[in-house]
């Protein structure tokens, strides 16, 4: 699939298991290196999901790797919250042109206070149960939580804070044509 040129506004759609609505967050693209495909959020931008409306706080950018197995979103400071993952599946260019995929509800997290680890494993337990999820896409994704938090630790790229320095500061350099 051909890629949008880099400014141009999505919607990153997230959906669960059984194909209900999930998170969507205003977004811009903002382009591709060796990790895969960028977005930007600009502070102020929403995302929504059944029940809940939030803008962001600071800007943030979001990896939608090859594998699609996961997102890495990273916040610019002063966030507290550093590296958000979302475990998933799926995750993919939609026939529509945007990014889009299956949340998977284990989540890796690297936070100010709290320090790296694994989220949400109760509403995975959960979902497990509820959804039915398969023997080998549990056995996958709760394998990459633990690589992930790993990576992480380790400040392994993508997931250090270089990397995120350089996407920020290509949304930083589109925020006029975003803001204007």
């Amino acid at each position: 699939m051909a890629r949008p040129a880099a400014g141009k506004r999505l919607s990153f759609r997230w959906r669960k298991w059984d194909g209900g609505v999930h998170w969507v967050h205003e977004c811009v693209y903002l382009g591709s290196d060796e990790h895969g495909d960028w977005f930007g959020q600009r502070a102020g931008w929403q995302s929504v999901r059944p029940g809940r409306d939030v803008l962001a706080p600071q800007d943030n950018v979001t990896l939608m790797p090859p594998s699609g197995d996961h997102a890495l979103t990273m916040n610019a400071p002063p966030h507290r919250t550093r590296v958000y993952i979302d475990l998933a599946w799926d995750v993919r260019w939609s026939p529509e042109g945007e990014p889009s995929g299956i949340d998977m509800d284990l989540d890796v997290v690297d936070h100010s206070e709290r320090g790296v680890y694994i989220d949400d494993v109760d509403e995975w337990e959960e979902h497990r149960a509820r959804y039915g999820y398969p023997r080998d896409v549990v056995d996958r994704l709760e394998a990459l939580a633990t690589d992930l938090e790993r990576r992480v630790r380790a400040h392994e790229a993508p997931y250090e804070a270089s990397t995120a320095a350089r996407w920020l500061a290509v949304l930083a350099e589109l925020a006029p044509r975003l803001d204007g």
